[in-house]
């Protein structure tokens, strides 16, 4: 059997942005991904569905594999010809002992490529407003273990050297070894006034930072119960944190938003709430696929000069209709005469995109508003294309009709159930980590309490957001209390909604 090969893989120190695009690639195309505590579980959301998952979290006080198993594991995955996705927080060669990992390797003969990841050394005192160097302060740093006892007697650490050090110091993975370290900066000769900050899972929602002076900095963690794992930086550049503080000043910093959309839509929206400081957690709860028949559809297309209206009510009927025109050799031209009408300013943008120029989009976002904006404009008679989901609510065809008007209703796409496991985000909701849900439409509604199985005291404690109206509706009726209406019918309007919301609760 050929070996596999072993991609030592550093996943940065938690915020999914600062992943290195090599290393999300080496996830997609893995066989086998073997994960730590430190990696963010969000990660494992672009792996290929059948790709094999090993926890081998480690924690202070507990470990699931010693390092020793660890090794063994990658071993015998690499023997089995799998490719291995070794994913270790921040970067594999810095305390990360991804050297001793890759010495086994290659003494089984196995291939192995490291792939670099961004650091917590540096990255948690930037997104904490602390830079590691400064011109006005020190010009170098060093990183250092907090893992050692700083008491035994023949350390690894220089302690006098470090406590005579103009520059930064860094430790990592020393909460435990606090009092320790600071005792043995100041006992060789560190001024006991020097600035000192802790940042415990820096560039993620859960951070949380606390400054102090060497002198004082053990009873003021003690008093803010701050844990590991932190990032430890001594120092006059922790005194620039007011200053330079930007990620938790952000409107949305604190708050992990789960997003309901269909994959091809959710990453829309988690952009916009990410650029002002949520975490994102996508869970697409419907998929979008064809229709299984298409014969109506594809027979409205070839006829579609006929019509006088062509209404969309989402991107989604805008993409698959325009797909099923070049699939059926239809000329674009052939809509001639046809006047368009679109719900919502993306579903616009979309048929913009394609040369077509919109004649009608009603105030509101909604079936109700385009009768409305349409009732001056049509005459009885008329015919009207209506391509839309398979799911969407009858409203609009028998208003349409109630005008005289000749209605052409075709499935133009389905909304199914999304196959995404579900058990990172069912762990997150047990542990109280999600604070606030999206829901986009009324499925994604439906199909989220079909995915807690009626459990929705999951949702105890998380604000539920709604993109209008007709999906508040759907969700009250399902026993959800919402929190959040967007006024605009859009992503942009439900964003605003969230963030108006949080300003309110501070």
């Amino acid at each position: 059997m050929t070996k596999g090969k072993v991609f030592l893989i550093g996943a940065g120190p938690g915020d999914v942005g600062l992943m290195t695009v090599k290393g999300l690639d080496c996830i997609k195309k893995a066989d086998v991904i073997v994960y730590d505590r430190l990696a963010n579980p969000r990660l494992l959301n672009y792996r290929k569905a059948e790709a094999e998952l090993i926890y081998v979290g480690k924690s202070p006080k507990h470990h699931t594999l010693t390092q020793e198993e660890i090794n063994q594991v990658l071993v015998e995955q690499g023997n089995a010809g799998k490719v291995v996705a070794r994913l270790k927080g921040g970067d594999p060669y810095v305390f990360g002992r991804g050297g001793e990992e890759g010495e086994v390797l290659r003494a089984a003969g196995i291939a192995f490529e490291v792939v670099p990841g961004i650091t917590s050394a540096i990255a948690a005192p930037a997104y904490g407003g602390i830079p590691v160097t400064h011109r006005d302060f020190t010009s170098t740093f060093t990183v250092i273990t907090g893992h050692e006892d700083p008491t035994k007697e023949n350390s690894n650490i220089n302690w006098p050297r470090l406590a005579q050090d103009p520059g930064t110091l860094i430790f990592l993975m020393g909460v435990g070894n606090l009092a320790q370290i600071v005792a043995q900066l100041i006992n060789n000769g560190k001024d006991p006034q020097t600035p000192i900050a802790l940042i415990r899972w820096g560039t993620r929602a859960e951070q949380q930072v606390v400054t102090g002076v060497l002198d004082n900095i053990v009873a003021v963690v003690e008093k803010a119960k701050l844990k590991s794992p932190a990032v430890i930086i001594v120092g006059q550049v922790v005194s620039l944190r007011e200053t330079l503080n930007w990620f938790e000043n952000k409107p949305l910093f604190g708050r992990r938003i789960l997003v309901t959309r269909s994959r091809e839509q959710a990453s829309v929206l988690s952009e916009q709430l990410e650029a002002l400081g949520a975490e994102a957690w996508e869970y697409p709860t419907i998929a979008i696929k064809m229709p299984e028949d298409l014969t109506a559809l594809d027979t409205a297309i070839q006829q579609v000069g006929g019509y006088q209206w062509l209404i969309f009510t989402s991107v989604n009927s805008v993409k698959i209709f325009f797909e099923r025109m070049k699939a059926n050799k239809v000329d674009i031209r052939s809509l001639g005469d046809v006047r368009v009408c679109a719900i919502g300013p993306k579903t616009r943008e979309a048929l913009e995109n394609k040369g077509l120029l919109v004649e009608v989009m009603p105030a509101e976002f909604r079936a109700e508003a385009i009768v409305e904006a349409l009732k001056e404009r049509v005459k009885a008679g008329e015919k009207v294309l209506l391509p839309r989901a398979d799911l969407a609510r009858p409203i609009l065809v028998e208003s349409l009709k109630m005008m005289g008007l000749i209605v052409d209703e075709v499935t133009v796409y389905q909304t199914v159930i999304s196959d995404e496991d579900s058990e990172l985000l069912l762990e997150k909701l047990k542990e109280g980590a999600i604070h606030l849900a999206t829901f986009t439409s009324s499925s994604t509604v439906k199909n989220f309490i079909k995915l807690l199985n009626g459990n929705l005291s999951l949702l105890d404690g998380v604000c539920i957001a709604c993109i209008g109206p007709i999906t508040a509706k759907t969700a009250r009726e399902s026993g959800l209390t919402v929190h959040i209406v967007a006024e605009e019918y859009t992503t942009v309007g439900l964003v605003k909604a969230i963030v108006q919301y949080y300003n309110k609760e501070r």
